[in-house]
């Protein structure tokens, strides 16, 4: 595997190759990440991942400063999952002046749910995606791909937006979420939880089913009250300690409420369990 610090080094390595597949990353790996890269390899000539803390989508009471870095771990994990090129600039790489021009995706996709309490979250995920497209893609003539996990729902939804608004010749590729054996979605902040909240943590996955198996059971009748469904999920989790931002089902084609009972849905849910925010979604 090559290692790429700066644009110029990312270009040789890449020089080439005409059929990039590339998977963005903030470190700190798990499964998830490298369940992506190993789809990526059949996706392209040369399989790129990136890790970069993106300053931009941190509000400014979340853990930037404290995200873990992991990049002797990172390295070994992406070369034996089969990682060509990683990509790993310093922040003035990508950053080499204040980003005044940025990527606001459309308010009202990017302003609800995650948008909602994480405001501008969107902003920075939209703007470096499309730095690093940049970076990756620039000498590139053929396919391009990118892979993206769907445990970020809408961080998915708002890529694809992205490169569909800005004509860009992108293949947007979601990876399926992956889990712990008791059903925990995979992610970069699991390593926050304590013994305890651990194995409390699964509690948001199995409400998530439970509602989309009260949805399948109304399929296509309208019996299912969404609202009291959702409400009820909440009053579930914070009567076991959790405090939850959302719970809710949505049509998958917007994430807005649904308006008939033959949409197809998706349920999506965001707590914090402890000082851990956990999100996790399922369609039904």
């Amino acid at each position: 595997m090559r290692i790429a610090h700066t644009l110029e080094e990312l270009r040789a390595h890449l020089s080439g190759h005409q059929h990039p597949a590339f998977v963005p990353t903030m470190g700190n790996l798990h499964a998830g990440h490298l369940a992506l890269v190993r789809q990526a390899k059949p996706l392209g000539d040369v399989t790129v991942a990136s890790i970069f803390v993106n300053r931009l989508q941190f509000l400014p009471h979340e853990d930037f400063d404290s995200y873990p870095r992991t990049w002797e771990r990172d390295c070994t994990l992406l070369k034996d999952a089969g990682c060509d090129v990683l990509f790993a600039p310093k922040e003035k790489v990508l950053y080499p002046e204040p980003q005044t021009f940025k990527i606001q995706p459309n308010p009202a996709l990017a302003d609800l749910l995650e948008g909602q309490f994480r405001p501008g979250f969107f902003v920075g995920v939209a703007t470096v995606v499309m730095k690093l497209f940049g970076c990756v893609f620039s000498e590139s003539k053929g396919q391009r791909t990118a892979l993206f996990g769907q445990k970020d729902y809408q961080q998915l939804m708002v890529i694809r937006r992205l490169v569909q608004q800005f004509a860009l010749p992108i293949d947007i590729v979601a990876g399926p979420t992956q889990r712990d054996a008791d059903g925990l979605a995979l992610s970069s902040r699991n390593g926050y939880l304590s013994p305890s909240e651990r194995a409390e943590a699964v509690q948001l996955s199995k409400t998530l089913q439970s509602m989309a198996a009260a949805l399948r059971a109304g399929a296509g009748t309208g019996a299912t009250d969404i609202p009291a469904l959702e409400a009820q999920a909440m009053d579930s989790l914070r009567a076991r300690g959790w405090a939850p931002d959302y719970l809710v089902a949505r049509r998958r084609s917007d994430l807005l409420p649904p308006t008939a009972s033959d949409e197809p849905l998706v349920v999506l849910g965001a707590a914090r369990l402890g000082s851990t925010r956990l999100i996790d979604n399922l369609e039904v």
